[in-house]
Parts: structure tokens; sequence; C-alpha cells
């Protein structure tokens, strides 16, 4: 019996036993560890009753086979369980004195019942506790059995001692064998118990890991899937067995991934067999946003799809995970709105056509002073302008944008710039320079050049509405050619800039003011300067204005 109050004995079913030793109650394991001698204890008596029947007359040897039934009563009767853990012990402890009984009563012949001493010597060497104390009793408890009788009888001389010392030896082999073995397994049994609760911990969080997961993957609103690297599904939550079944043919319980009504943009196209997100994922490949409508008829949705490979510690290929996302009505959505812009440029462009034609028709009269051409000339440019941004307005809509570039001079078009702008900066308070060489020469398409331009320095004095000063400079670099268009109005937060390009954003803080706009302008200057091959970029902070610049190649 160890300290953590179980026998050291394999945990598999020994013998007879029906279960596992240390699954018994504390009286059985007692009992179980007293029956080998219980029953030596019989045998020992049936041999008697056949071949010493007098023995059965000494009372030594009766009080031996009475003490060894009470010893196995006691086993059973005492309630182990509620008196201190080593309490058991002294049952071994009392077999010894029984044994020494069984020795002297018996005859010349029954000397070897002192063999049985290595019964209880086994049980306090395996029991774990006191092994010093085991040890020592396992030698001198046998040494007591045989010297004890020669000492009273008087009998006791240094040969007889000495020829009783072979069991006590060999018993003490026996007792240190057992113990050493007995606290090997002790050790063996702490480290699996160890490492048996570090696997249930272990097990614990990783079924909370996994109860996690399942909840997050049932909870969101996007259908996933994992898939193995030969394309079997590992997991698939709530929202994409939907998908699922949405994307099912009415006639097919159980399609493959060919089967599946899966459609391009033009929501009739079927997307083919290899194009399809699950195939393209278990070929490993990481994407983004790739748009699908999945099933037919009013049911069919859009579907935003992404996928990431997943590898293993060495960096192979095992599996993927794939997204989607209903952008069913961001879709139509935009849809919508590409429609109004559309539908709304197609109606600025017959009046603005109109008024340029009675324009033109007004300056080649010849009948007109310089003075009254001037305002003509002013009404004809914006016009143009506007005209310019309805253009831009279905190129957008469309996604492309064209530039001819022709020979010019940058340094006039600044100026030009700066200088239509000049009354407007005036009515705002703003003080408006150029910084320019007298000539700079570029191969540029001078109208979408001048479109941004007027649509920076507009900003620029748009956005200072409490005045300042707006510079406009412009200095070769290398095989570029750099403008900047710096201001000291009210700037914009990091969050701003980033979206500054984006088309129809305006901040929050301009919102919230008066000043006009539909965040055009910068989307549009964006996709004329890197139409050119440029680029542009933005500096800002709030309160302390902002510097726009852009490059393009000479």
């Amino acid at each position: 019996m160890s300290a953590d109050k179980t026998w050291n004995i394999p945990s598999g079913r020994l013998m007879f036993f029906r279960r596992p030793f240390h699954k018994y109650s504390m009286r059985g394991r007692v009992g179980l560890s007293q029956m080998p001698l219980s029953v030596t204890t019989a045998l020992t008596a049936v041999l008697v009753m056949a071949y010493f029947p007098s023995s059965l007359a000494h009372p030594l040897f009766i009080s031996f086979l009475l003490s060894q039934a009470v010893i196995l009563v006691l086993c059973y009767a005492v309630p182990w369980d509620r008196l201190p853990y080593p309490s058991f012990l002294v049952i071994p402890l009392l077999d010894f004195i029984s044994i020494g009984l069984g020795r002297e009563g018996g005859q010349e012949g029954l000397t070897g019942i002192s063999l049985m001493a290595v019964l209880p010597v086994i049980w306090l060497c395996a029991s774990g506790l006191y092994p010093r104390a085991a040890i020592a009793a396992s030698f001198f408890a046998p040494l007591a059995i045989i010297w004890v009788p020669l000492i009273v009888h008087g009998q006791f001389n240094g040969q007889d001692a000495a020829r009783s010392l072979l069991l006590p030896v060999v018993t003490l082999g026996i007792g240190m064998s057992v113990s050493v073995l007995t606290l090997s397994m002790m050790r063996q049994q702490r480290d699996l118990e160890a490492k048996d609760e570090q696997l249930i911990a272990a097990l614990t969080a990783s079924t909370r890991q996994e109860d996690l997961l399942n909840t997050v993957l049932e909870t969101v609103h996007l259908g996933v899937v994992a898939v193995d690297a030969d394309g079997h599904d590992i997991l698939m939550n709530r929202k994409q067995r939907a998908h699922h079944r949405l994307a099912t043919p009415p006639d097919t319980n159980d399609p493959d991934e060919t089967q599946l009504l899966v459609f391009e943009a033009d929501r009739v196209t079927p997307v083919p067999p290899e194009s399809r997100p699950v195939r393209r994922a278990v070929r490993g490949e990481t994407f983004t946003d790739y748009l699908v409508w999945l099933g037919k008829g009013h049911e069919q949705r859009a579907m935003s799809t992404s996928a990431r490979a997943m590898k293993d510690r060495d960096g192979n290929f095992v599996g993927s995970v794939v997204v989607f996302g209903d952008v069913t009505e961001l879709v139509n959505a935009l849809a919508a709105k590409d429609d109004f812009v559309s539908n709304v440029s197609h109606e600025f462009r017959t009046p603005l056509t109109s008024i340029l034609g009675y324009v033109e028709i007004l300056m080649d009269e010849g009948k007109l002073t310089e003075a009254d051409t001037y305002p003509l000339k002013i009404i004809r440019r914006n016009s143009e302008r506007l005209l310019s941004l309805v253009s831009d307005l279905l190129a957008s809509r469309r996604g492309q944008l064209v530039v001819s570039p022709r020979p010019a001079d940058m340094a006039e078009l600044v100026r030009a710039s700066v200088s239509a702008a000049i009354p407007r900066a005036d009515n705002s308070g703003v003080r408006l320079l150029a910084e320019t060489p007298p000539t700079m020469d570029a191969h540029v398409d001078s109208a979408r050049i001048s479109q941004v331009l007027d649509n920076l320095v507009s900003n620029a004095i748009k956005y200072s509405p409490n005045g300042g000063e707006v510079v406009v400079s412009l200095r070769p670099d290398d095989r570029y050619l750099v403008c900047e268009v710096r201001d000291s109005g009210m700037g914009m937060s990091e969050h701003d800039q980033a979206h500054a390009f984006t088309k129809f954003f305006r901040s929050g803080t301009v919102r919230s003011t008066t000043i006009p706009g539909v965040g055009l302008g910068l989307s549009i200057s964006k996709a004329i300067i890197e139409a050119h091959g440029g680029t542009i970029e933005l500096e800002s902070a709030v309160g302390e204005g902002s510097t726009f610049t852009f490059r393009v190649p000479v």
C-alpha cells in the first residue's frame, strides 16, 4: 500500500480479481493482501491433519490457526478507512507473531512454517510506507521467529544462531528487492499521474478551445469551410451549410464541386470547376474578395470569397480555410449607384452642350467688346470643366480614364489654374501664390493636368475656411516634374488620409460643415496622375493644413 492510499500493484486484473485492485474498498484491499497467507495457512492445516495429526493437539499450533482466522476477520471487520491510513500495517506485524506460534507448535517436520514470513515481508515492503523500517522488519521479524523460542528454552548457542540466519537473510533480500521495485513503481506512478494530469488539463483546454471555436463559427455571419489537401471537408459551420444548400441543384442530393450552382459576375455564366473558390483553395491558392454568385432565380446570392492556406511546421500544405461572405445587398447597392450616376451624368450632358453651343455663337458674332467676352470665356471654361466632370463620372463608373499626352508648358498650366482661382481665394480671404520657373516643358494631357490642378487648388481654398495661404509650387526632379499644393487649412486625421482618394469619400468633419462637394475630385485626380504613369501623395495634420504632391514623367 502506498502513501497515496493505493497498493502499488499494476492496475490490470490480477488472477481472479474482477476489477482493478485499486478500485476495491479499503477493507477489500486489506483482505486481499492477507488472503495469500490465509490460503497458505488453510493448506498447511490440511497437510497437518493428513500427515501430522498430533500437531493439532499442540496449543501453540491451534493458536496459530485461530490467530490467522482472527486476523482474516479483522481485515474485513475493522473500518480501516476511518482509522489513520498506516494503521493497516498492524496486520502483517500480527502475522509475524502468528507464524512464530505456528512454527513453535508444529512438529519437527513443520519448521518450514517459518517460510510463511516471506508473505508479510512482501506486504510490508510493497506498501511503500516507512521503507527503512520495512526492510529492517524483513530481517529482524523472521530472525525473532527463530531466536525467541531458542532464548526462551535456553537452547541459544552460537552454532544454532548462525544456522538460523539463512531465513532472515533470504527475507531481507526479498524485502529489499520488493522495496526497490515498489519505490520504482511509485516514482513511475507519480510520473504517470503527473503526465495524466497534464494530459487531462491539455484535453480540457483543447475541449474548451474547440467549444469556443464551434461557438464562434456558428455565431459569425460568414460561411466558413475548412478542407484538407485532398479537398475533403474538415469543418463547415451553419452558415456555410446554408450556402451549400443554396448552391445544390434541385435534383441532386449530394453534389460534388463541379455540380454546384456557382456563377460569374454576370449571374448566368457557370464558373469553370478549376476556378471555383474551393478548388482554388485546394490547389493552395490564397485570394481575397473573389466574387461569385450561388444558386439560381430570385434566391441567387452574391458571395465574396477569401481563402488562406494551412501549412504544418515543416511548411507543407495541409489544407485551406475558405470564407464566404454574403454581399448581395452591397452588390445591388453599387449597381444602383452606378445606374444613378450614369443617368444623372447623361442628363447633365445635354444642357451643358447647349450652354457651350450658345456661348460659342455669342463669341463668334464679333460684335462683343473684350470686356463682354471675358465673362463668356469664364462661362465656357467652367462649362467645359463641368462637362469634363460629367465625362469623368461616366468613366469612373466604367472604371477607365483615357489621357492623350502632348507637349505642354507645365508652368503655364499651373499659373493659369492659380489665376482662375484667385477670385474664389479673395472671397475666402486666402492668399494664393504660384512658385514656378518661367517655363517647364512636359509631355502631358494639358486638359487632364489642368483638371488635377483645379481640383487640388479648389480643395485647398475650400478647406481653408478661416483664411490662410495656399502655395502651388513646381520643380523638376530628375526625369519627373513635381508639383505641390500646400495649404494651411483644417487638415485631416490619419483615418481620413487613408480614405482621401476613395470615390465619394468625405470626412466626418467636412460633412458636418456647409462645404460643398461629392467626394470625386481626389479620386479622379489620382486616376489622371496614374494614367500618366505618375504618383500622388498626401501629407496632413489636423489644424496644420495639407500638402498634395504629384509626380509625372517629363
